[in-house]
């Protein structure tokens, strides 16, 4: 029985240390009466659990203000960095990025969230404030429809929905930032089901309308990640040709 308690005890307190990491989800810094509003833990619970998380470097405390601190940032860029499916997808997303010029996005589904592994930019990235680690609602954005219509969920039936499972492309036009949209496709096996992430590229509206030029090769982008994923599940190397992306060797 104690030995249950204690497990309990710590369980409670990891729980609560959770809560108040994720008030900081928005990446701003808070006071204290701020991450009380957004955990509803008692005042003196969260003061005391903030002081705890500065001393192991996961909150910074500059002031009357807290943000997320230096270990955070050191366990979260290993997190992305050491994703098997970040790696898989790298050389593909580097290649988008090349022959298009645009922004590119690799995200995964979290509930009804979007949360982005990677982005490539260049000069434009400042234009779209997206950002690794970041989270969108899926029904606003590109990569988001493009997973959605792959999942059971309640949006599946939408008819904008249906036409991804059948085009293999999702569109954000000026939905999340005025003069920008994205095209998406979702990675995962053929026929449209559980898909294991999307790809996209934003770009200013007017590309984004313009016919071919950006969906054939963000679909192409989409199928050579998913080959690379199951090479990687089977221990498959595989060797493209140089300067070529292994889609179109």
């Amino acid at each position: 029985m104690v030995q249950q308690a204690a497990t309990e005890s710590v369980t409670s307190t990891l729980q609560r240390a959770s809560l108040v990491l994720d008030a900081f989800d928005g990446g701003q810094r808070l006071n204290l009466s701020q991450v009380v509003l957004r955990t509803g833990l008692p005042r003196s619970s969260v003061h005391r659990i903030l002081e705890k998380l500065v001393a192991l470097k996961w909150v910074h405390r500059q002031g009357n203000e807290y943000g997320l601190g230096v270990r955070m940032i050191e366990l979260g860029s290993t997190a992305v960095h050491q994703d098997p499916l970040r790696r898989a997808a790298l050389p593909s997303l580097q290649w988008l990025h090349r022959t298009t010029g645009c922004i590119v996005h690799l995200c995964v589904l979290d509930g009804t969230d979007v949360i982005y592994l990677e982005k490539i930019g260049g000069e434009m990235a400042a234009a779209v404030p997206s950002r690794v680690g970041g989270r969108m609602p899926a029904y606003s954005s590109a990569v988001g429809k493009a997973l959605l219509a792959s999942h059971d969920c309640a949006l599946r039936k939408a008819p904008e929905l249906a036409a991804v499972r059948d085009t293999g492309i999702a569109y954000e036009r000026e939905e999340s930032l005025r003069g920008f949209g994205c095209v998406a496709s979702p990675i995962g096996p053929p026929g449209g089901r559980e898909a294991v992430a999307a790809v996209s590229v934003c770009a200013p509206i007017g590309r984004v309308l313009s016919g071919d030029r950006l969906r054939i090769p963000v679909r192409e982008a989409a199928a050579q990640i998913w080959r690379e994923i199951q090479d990687a599940r089977s221990g498959v190397v595989r060797r493209p040709a140089v300067g070529r992306h292994p889609a179109l060797a």
